[in-house]
Protein backbone atom coordinates (compact mmCIF):
# COMPACT_ATOMS: atom_id res chain seq x y z
CA UNK A 1 0.00 0.00 0.00
CA UNK A 2 1.35 3.54 -0.41
CA UNK A 3 0.64 6.93 1.01
CA UNK A 4 2.74 10.29 1.06
CA UNK A 5 3.26 10.92 4.34
CA UNK A 6 4.07 14.48 4.25
CA UNK A 7 1.62 17.04 2.75
CA UNK A 8 0.20 20.27 3.67
CA UNK A 9 -2.68 21.51 3.09
CA UNK A 10 -4.79 25.46 4.13
CA UNK A 11 -4.30 25.07 7.47
CA UNK A 12 -0.50 25.14 7.65
CA UNK A 13 -0.60 28.52 8.37
CA UNK A 14 1.46 31.20 7.29
CA UNK A 15 4.35 30.97 5.11
CA UNK A 16 8.13 31.49 6.33
CA UNK A 17 9.83 31.10 3.17
CA UNK A 18 11.82 34.81 2.03
CA UNK A 19 9.29 36.99 -0.13
CA UNK A 20 5.98 35.00 1.56
CA UNK A 21 6.91 35.83 5.24
CA UNK A 22 3.87 37.78 6.45
CA UNK A 23 1.98 37.80 3.82
CA UNK A 24 1.37 34.80 2.35
CA UNK A 25 -0.42 31.01 3.60
CA UNK A 26 1.96 27.79 3.47
CA UNK A 27 -0.85 26.40 1.41
CA UNK A 28 -4.30 26.88 -0.41
CA UNK A 29 -4.85 23.72 -1.06
CA UNK A 30 -8.15 22.46 0.94
CA UNK A 31 -8.20 19.35 2.83
CA UNK A 32 -10.78 18.09 -0.03
CA UNK A 33 -8.12 18.53 -2.79
CA UNK A 34 -5.52 17.26 -1.32
CA UNK A 35 -7.46 13.99 -0.91
CA UNK A 36 -8.56 13.95 -4.18
CA UNK A 37 -5.40 14.81 -5.46
CA UNK A 38 -3.82 11.84 -3.59
CA UNK A 39 -6.48 8.60 -4.69
CA UNK A 40 -5.95 10.36 -8.05
CA UNK A 41 -2.66 9.60 -8.41
CA UNK A 42 -2.65 6.22 -6.93
CA UNK A 43 -2.37 6.91 -3.32
CA UNK A 44 -4.24 3.51 -1.42
CA UNK A 45 -4.08 6.29 1.74
CA UNK A 46 -4.24 9.74 2.74
CA UNK A 47 -2.88 11.75 5.37
CA UNK A 48 -2.07 15.43 5.99
CA UNK A 49 0.60 17.11 8.02
CA UNK A 50 -0.06 20.36 8.41
CA UNK A 51 1.69 21.98 11.15
CA UNK A 52 0.80 21.69 14.69
CA UNK A 53 -2.64 21.03 13.69
CA UNK A 54 -4.89 18.42 12.97
CA UNK A 55 -7.45 20.72 11.70
CA UNK A 56 -7.12 19.07 7.99
CA UNK A 57 -6.79 16.03 8.92
CA UNK A 58 -10.08 15.90 10.72
CA UNK A 59 -12.12 17.39 7.86
CA UNK A 60 -11.08 14.31 5.85
CA UNK A 61 -11.46 12.08 8.63
CA UNK A 62 -14.83 10.32 7.10
CA UNK A 63 -13.38 9.42 3.62
CA UNK A 64 -11.96 6.19 3.17
CA UNK A 65 -8.38 5.35 3.73
CA UNK A 66 -8.05 8.22 5.67
CA UNK A 67 -6.11 8.57 8.96
CA UNK A 68 -5.54 11.59 11.38
CA UNK A 69 -1.65 13.48 11.49
CA UNK A 70 0.56 15.92 12.14
CA UNK A 71 3.90 17.80 11.25
CA UNK A 72 4.95 18.57 15.38
CA UNK A 73 7.34 21.57 15.83
CA UNK A 74 9.61 20.09 18.49
CA UNK A 75 11.19 22.97 20.41
CA UNK A 76 15.01 22.20 21.85
CA UNK A 77 17.31 23.76 23.82
CA UNK A 78 18.40 27.10 22.50
CA UNK A 79 15.36 27.84 20.57
CA UNK A 80 16.53 25.25 17.56
CA UNK A 81 14.12 22.99 16.17
CA UNK A 82 13.24 19.69 14.56
CA UNK A 83 9.66 18.44 12.66
CA UNK A 84 8.68 15.57 13.21
CA UNK A 85 5.77 13.97 11.45
CA UNK A 86 3.09 12.04 13.88
CA UNK A 87 1.06 9.62 12.42
CA UNK A 88 -1.98 7.89 13.29
CA UNK A 89 -3.27 10.07 15.92
CA UNK A 90 -6.30 11.89 17.53
CA UNK A 91 -7.63 14.42 18.83
CA UNK A 92 -6.75 13.25 22.37
CA UNK A 93 -3.72 12.12 21.22
CA UNK A 94 -2.98 15.94 19.75
CA UNK A 95 -3.47 17.59 23.03
CA UNK A 96 -0.18 16.02 24.89
CA UNK A 97 1.69 16.32 21.80
CA UNK A 98 1.13 20.38 21.48
CA UNK A 99 1.83 19.94 25.19
CA UNK A 100 5.26 18.74 25.11
CA UNK A 101 6.32 19.71 22.01
CA UNK A 102 8.58 22.46 23.90
CA UNK A 103 10.41 19.20 25.55
CA UNK A 104 12.27 17.05 22.80
CA UNK A 105 12.63 14.38 25.34
CA UNK A 106 9.11 13.65 27.46
CA UNK A 107 7.74 14.32 23.54
CA UNK A 108 10.00 11.24 22.60
CA UNK A 109 8.91 9.28 25.50
CA UNK A 110 5.04 9.99 25.01
CA UNK A 111 5.78 8.87 21.46
CA UNK A 112 6.97 5.60 22.49
CA UNK A 113 4.97 5.14 25.48
CA UNK A 114 1.69 5.52 23.45
CA UNK A 115 3.48 3.38 20.35
CA UNK A 116 2.53 6.30 18.52
CA UNK A 117 4.52 6.17 14.86
CA UNK A 118 6.49 8.84 14.05
CA UNK A 119 9.70 10.02 11.89
CA UNK A 120 12.15 13.10 11.69
CA UNK A 121 11.57 15.23 8.52
CA UNK A 122 14.31 17.10 5.98
CA UNK A 123 16.81 16.17 8.74
CA UNK A 124 19.46 17.93 7.05
CA UNK A 125 17.43 21.10 5.95
CA UNK A 126 18.36 24.57 6.40
CA UNK A 127 15.11 25.41 6.07
CA UNK A 128 14.33 24.44 9.90
CA UNK A 129 16.83 26.77 11.39
CA UNK A 130 20.04 26.50 12.76
CA UNK A 131 21.33 23.27 14.19
CA UNK A 132 24.03 21.50 16.63
CA UNK A 133 25.43 18.33 15.59
CA UNK A 134 24.29 16.38 18.93
CA UNK A 135 20.30 17.45 17.74
CA UNK A 136 20.75 14.88 14.80
CA UNK A 137 21.30 12.32 17.75
CA UNK A 138 18.55 13.12 20.12
CA UNK A 139 16.16 13.14 16.70
CA UNK A 140 17.81 9.66 15.51
CA UNK A 141 17.37 8.33 19.11
CA UNK A 142 13.60 9.84 19.88
CA UNK A 143 11.95 8.23 16.70
CA UNK A 144 12.08 4.87 14.61
CA UNK A 145 11.80 6.43 11.03
CA UNK A 146 13.53 9.00 9.15
CA UNK A 147 12.50 10.64 5.94
CA UNK A 148 14.73 9.20 3.42
CA UNK A 149 12.41 10.54 0.23
CA UNK A 150 11.37 14.28 0.66
CA UNK A 151 9.68 15.57 -2.54
CA UNK A 152 10.88 18.96 -2.21
CA UNK A 153 14.05 18.68 -0.25
CA UNK A 154 17.43 18.27 -2.93
CA UNK A 155 19.10 14.85 -3.42
CA UNK A 156 21.78 15.89 -1.23
CA UNK A 157 20.00 16.17 1.52
CA UNK A 158 17.59 13.09 1.57
CA UNK A 159 20.96 11.02 0.69
CA UNK A 160 22.44 12.13 3.85
CA UNK A 161 19.38 12.05 5.91
CA UNK A 162 18.96 8.60 4.38
CA UNK A 163 22.73 7.03 5.51
CA UNK A 164 22.26 9.03 8.94
CA UNK A 165 18.75 6.85 9.32
CA UNK A 166 20.87 3.95 8.19
CA UNK A 167 23.77 4.46 10.35
CA UNK A 168 21.13 4.77 13.13
CA UNK A 169 18.67 1.71 12.18
CA UNK A 170 16.22 3.51 11.46
CA UNK A 171 13.73 2.66 8.95
CA UNK A 172 13.03 4.93 5.97
CA UNK A 173 9.75 6.71 4.80
CA UNK A 174 8.71 9.09 2.21
CA UNK A 175 6.34 12.20 1.56
CA UNK A 176 6.00 14.98 -0.93
CA UNK A 177 6.15 17.50 1.05
CA UNK A 178 3.91 19.71 -0.95
CA UNK A 179 2.39 22.37 -0.35
CA UNK A 180 0.78 22.68 -3.78
CA UNK A 181 -1.37 19.79 -5.74
CA UNK A 182 1.02 19.81 -8.02
CA UNK A 183 3.61 18.12 -6.39
CA UNK A 184 0.91 15.75 -4.10
CA UNK A 185 2.50 12.31 -3.97
CA UNK A 186 5.59 12.80 -5.73
CA UNK A 187 7.06 10.93 -2.93
CA UNK A 188 5.84 8.24 -1.07
CA UNK A 189 5.52 5.47 1.33
CA UNK A 190 5.18 1.62 0.85
CA UNK A 191 4.37 -1.10 2.93
CA UNK A 192 4.87 -4.15 0.86
CA UNK A 193 2.39 -6.84 1.58
CA UNK A 194 0.28 -4.47 3.67
CA UNK A 195 -3.94 -4.70 2.50
CA UNK A 196 -5.94 -2.80 4.48
CA UNK A 197 -5.10 0.70 6.52
CA UNK A 198 -4.51 -1.47 10.23
CA UNK A 199 -1.83 -3.65 8.30
CA UNK A 200 0.07 -0.25 6.55
CA UNK A 201 -0.13 1.41 10.22
CA UNK A 202 1.04 -1.86 11.72
CA UNK A 203 3.88 -1.81 9.23
CA UNK A 204 5.11 1.94 10.01
CA UNK A 205 4.89 0.82 13.58
CA UNK A 206 7.54 -2.25 13.09
CA UNK A 207 9.51 0.19 10.42
CA UNK A 208 8.63 -2.61 7.63
CA UNK A 209 8.46 0.65 5.38
CA UNK A 210 9.82 1.67 2.20
CA UNK A 211 10.70 5.26 0.67
CA UNK A 212 10.07 5.76 -3.12
CA UNK A 213 9.46 8.64 -5.37
CA UNK A 214 11.70 11.83 -6.88
CA UNK A 215 13.37 14.34 -4.66
CA UNK A 216 13.18 18.04 -5.51
CA UNK A 217 14.95 20.21 -7.61
CA UNK A 218 15.52 23.82 -8.56
CA UNK A 219 12.53 23.85 -10.85
CA UNK A 220 10.33 21.73 -8.73
CA UNK A 221 10.79 24.48 -6.04
CA UNK A 222 10.81 27.08 -8.02
CA UNK A 223 7.62 26.63 -9.15
CA UNK A 224 6.19 25.53 -6.38
CA UNK A 225 7.00 29.40 -4.58
CA UNK A 226 5.54 30.56 -7.96
CA UNK A 227 2.15 29.29 -7.18
CA UNK A 228 2.37 29.99 -3.72
CA UNK A 229 2.97 33.67 -4.63
CA UNK A 230 -0.17 33.59 -7.45
CA UNK A 231 -2.26 31.44 -4.87
CA UNK A 232 -2.11 34.77 -2.58
CA UNK A 233 -3.06 36.95 -4.90
CA UNK A 234 -5.94 35.03 -5.83
CA UNK A 235 -6.74 34.89 -2.30
CA UNK A 236 -7.01 38.35 -1.93
CA UNK A 237 -8.72 38.86 -4.97
CA UNK A 238 -11.39 36.78 -3.66
CA UNK A 239 -11.85 38.46 -0.05
CA UNK A 240 -11.57 41.47 -1.87
CA UNK A 241 -15.18 41.02 -3.43
CA UNK A 242 -16.56 40.42 -0.51
CA UNK A 243 -14.69 43.36 2.02
CA UNK A 244 -13.72 46.67 1.36
CA UNK A 245 -11.31 46.57 3.70
CA UNK A 246 -9.20 43.37 2.04
CA UNK A 247 -10.63 45.65 -1.01
CA UNK A 248 -8.07 47.81 0.05
CA UNK A 249 -5.43 45.84 1.23
CA UNK A 250 -5.41 43.78 -2.25
CA UNK A 251 -4.97 46.81 -3.56
CA UNK A 252 -2.07 47.89 -2.06
CA UNK A 253 -0.68 44.18 -2.68
CA UNK A 254 -0.93 45.30 -6.55
CA UNK A 255 2.30 46.87 -5.80
CA UNK A 256 4.22 43.85 -4.80
CA UNK A 257 3.34 41.80 -8.18
CA UNK A 258 6.88 42.57 -9.91
CA UNK A 259 8.39 40.85 -6.93
CA UNK A 260 7.57 37.94 -8.45
CA UNK A 261 10.25 38.03 -10.91
CA UNK A 262 12.29 37.68 -7.55
CA UNK A 263 11.65 34.33 -7.20
CA UNK A 264 13.77 32.41 -9.38
CA UNK A 265 17.03 34.44 -7.53
CA UNK A 266 15.28 33.54 -3.96
CA UNK A 267 14.62 29.67 -5.04
CA UNK A 268 18.54 29.92 -6.43
CA UNK A 269 19.68 31.11 -2.89
CA UNK A 270 17.82 28.58 -1.22
CA UNK A 271 18.48 25.62 -3.18
CA UNK A 272 22.50 26.17 -3.10
CA UNK A 273 21.83 26.72 1.06
CA UNK A 274 19.94 23.34 1.16
CA UNK A 275 22.87 21.12 -0.31
CA UNK A 276 25.91 23.33 1.50
CA UNK A 277 24.31 23.06 5.13
CA UNK A 278 23.59 18.96 4.34
CA UNK A 279 27.10 18.66 3.01
CA UNK A 280 28.15 20.43 6.45
CA UNK A 281 26.43 19.51 8.55
CA UNK A 282 26.28 15.68 7.82
CA UNK A 283 30.56 15.81 7.87
CA UNK A 284 29.86 16.93 11.72
CA UNK A 285 27.51 14.15 11.76
CA UNK A 286 29.73 11.71 10.60
CA UNK A 287 32.97 12.82 13.03
CA UNK A 288 30.58 12.96 16.13
CA UNK A 289 29.45 9.49 15.19
CA UNK A 290 33.17 7.43 15.17
CA UNK A 291 34.32 9.73 17.92
CA UNK A 292 31.23 7.40 19.58
CA UNK A 293 33.39 4.35 18.55
CA UNK A 294 35.70 2.73 20.70
CA UNK A 295 39.17 1.54 19.05
CA UNK A 296 39.68 -2.06 19.54
CA UNK A 297 41.12 -3.18 22.88
CA UNK A 298 44.37 -5.41 23.33
CA UNK A 299 43.63 -8.75 23.49
CA UNK A 300 42.62 -10.10 27.26
CA UNK A 301 42.55 -13.54 28.87
CA UNK A 302 39.12 -14.65 26.38
CA UNK A 303 40.44 -13.50 23.32
CA UNK A 304 40.42 -9.93 21.38
CA UNK A 305 37.61 -7.08 22.01
CA UNK A 306 35.42 -6.67 19.70
CA UNK A 307 36.21 -3.75 17.37
CA UNK A 308 33.78 -1.10 17.19
CA UNK A 309 32.23 -1.37 20.44
CA UNK A 310 29.93 1.75 20.81
CA UNK A 311 29.58 3.82 23.89
CA UNK A 312 27.16 3.90 26.21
Amino acid sequence: MRCDLHVHSVHSGPSDLPLLRRVANECYSTPREVYETARSRGMDLVTLTDHDTIAGALEIAGLPGTFVSEEVTCTLPGGRELHLGVFDIDEARHEPIARLRRDAEALFAYLAEERIPACVNHLFSALTGRRRTEDFRLALDGVALVEARNGMMCAASNDRAAAAGRRAGLSPVGGSDAHTLASVARAYTTVPGASGREEFLDGLRRGSTLAVGASGSYARLTADIARIFAGTYLDFGHRALRAPADAFRFTLMLGGLPLGALIPVVTAWVYTKEHLFAWRHYRRFQAASLRRVRPPLPPGPFGPAPAGAVLP
